[in-house]
């Protein structure tokens, strides 16, 4: 045994690994729908299960604390994680307050730590000689912050979107977990922000600074990065060398229906009232039937009309969220991700803009991508055509998938 790892060895080294948020950036990747991306697969394992492993095969770890979400109790369990090597406690509504839940935790165990690595469940790539890295870091210098140096240029922006200054890149760093402290020293630095409620921090080392602590760097590691964006699990799959071919496509939708009497329209799935409605064999929804036939476009399955012929009678009146889903599911069967829909209204009335919001979270709720990745616009047509003359609405719409090149 080296002197290192004697050094090491005699100190009582826990990690908290946080896993209580929703991971709503990378919501909108595949069929996972609104899963947190902790529980998502990436490869043959769930991301947590990835990290709690990558720590459990280390022998300075000696004991490991997953903080979980409030709701997210059957998810983890459903996850098939190891509970004889693992303590589980509810985080809180923050990543500060779900650090504290940890520490907290650990504080009452019989035998507390000496150190403590605190790490995000959505790095499962890290490695045992980074592990091993901070903890010779904290029994060296107290604490470990393991950082990598920018390659791109950054600039400062005012909020009006002008450059106020080029900072020096060579004194900036991205900043990694797991970060290391000595544990008696961030349980305080954490109660302590915990008193403050107007002081907020993203992560464990700036309250370390907040506390008057001196945190150390270490080098880090490109492979362990944070899982954040649908396009993170492809880079995920690749480094564990199973990612297949991709490529874009594009697919377009085009409807029209025309207004009868009534009080109300529905776009979207949702209901606007107005002083006609649109006639059609299903509910009318001009908007998402554009939306499925962009769908189908983009796999080259067809139409709506192919789909769910309106000779059908079990479709009169139908809620036209059926077909979009069923466009969705068909992606999804083919190992598609959906990751852009773009649509435009035309129509004089009624107005679109009030409603616009609403829409757009309507359509994430029935095909599970991320509001911030559709676009609803609305236009007239200058009162020219059958649109200008109100006698009815139309909508144009582009999907945008990824397919696996051998589907």
């Amino acid at each position: 045994m080296t002197d290192k790892q004697s050094d090491i060895a005699a100190h009582n080294t826990a990690v908290i690994i946080v896993a209580a948020g929703k991971g709503l950036r990378a919501a909108s990747s595949g069929s996972a729908g609104n899963t947190p991306k902790q529980y998502r697969i990436v490869g043959k394992e769930n991301i947590l299960s990835q990290c709690v492993m990558q720590f459990s095969s280390c022998d300075e770890i000696s004991s490991i604390v997953v903080v979980i979400g409030a709701d997210d109790h059957d998810r983890f369990h459903e996850a098939g994680i190891d509970t004889s090597c693992v303590l589980v406690t509810k985080g809180g509504a923050t990543r500060q307050a779900s650090v504290l839940a940890g520490l907290d935790k650990l504080a009452e165990a019989r035998a507390k730590p000496d150190f403590v690595l605190i790490h995000d469940a959505a790095r499962p790539f890290v490695g045992a000689d980074m592990i091993r890295l901070t903890i010779e870091s904290i029994a060296k210098h107290g604490t470990a912050l393991p950082v990598l140096p920018l390659s791109d240029t950054i600039k400062q922006v005012s909020g009006h979107g002008v450059v106020e200054q080029t900072p020096d890149r060579s004194k900036l760093f991205a900043a990694q977990t797991p970060q290391g402290f000595v544990f008696s020293e961030i349980l305080a630095a954490h109660r302590k922000a915990a008193r403050e409620p107007s002081v907020t921090f993203t992560d464990d080392a700036s309250i370390a600074e907040w506390a008057g602590i001196s945190v150390h760097t270490i080098d880090g590691d490109p492979r362990n990065f944070k899982i954040t964006t649908p396009d993170d699990f492809v880079r995920a799959e690749m480094q564990l060398g199973m990612s297949k071919p991709m490529e874009t496509r594009t697919g377009q939708g085009f409807d029209v229906h025309r207004f009868t009497s009534g009080d109300h329209v529905i776009l979207g799935g949702v209901k606007i009232p107005h002083d006609k409605a649109l006639s059609g064999h299903s509910d009318a929804d001009v908007l998402l039937h554009a939306i499925t036939d962009a769908l189908y476009g983009a796999i080259a399955d067809g139409d709506i009309g192919a789909h769910f012929p309106p000779s059908d009678p079990q479709w009169k009146g139908a809620d036209s969220s059926v077909f979009l889903e069923d466009a969705v599911t068909r992606v999804r069967n083919r190992g598609g991700e959906i990751t852009f829909l773009d649509a435009t209204i035309l129509c004089e009335t009624p107005k679109i803009g009030p409603h616009r919001d609403k829409i757009r979270n309507r359509i994430a709720e029935m095909t599970g991508v991320a509001v911030e990745r559709i676009a609803v616009k609305a236009t007239t047509t200058e009162q020219l055509g059958f649109t200008g003359r109100r006698e009815g609405i139309a909508a144009m719409a582009l999907a945008t998938i990824r397919l696996s090149v051998e589907n």
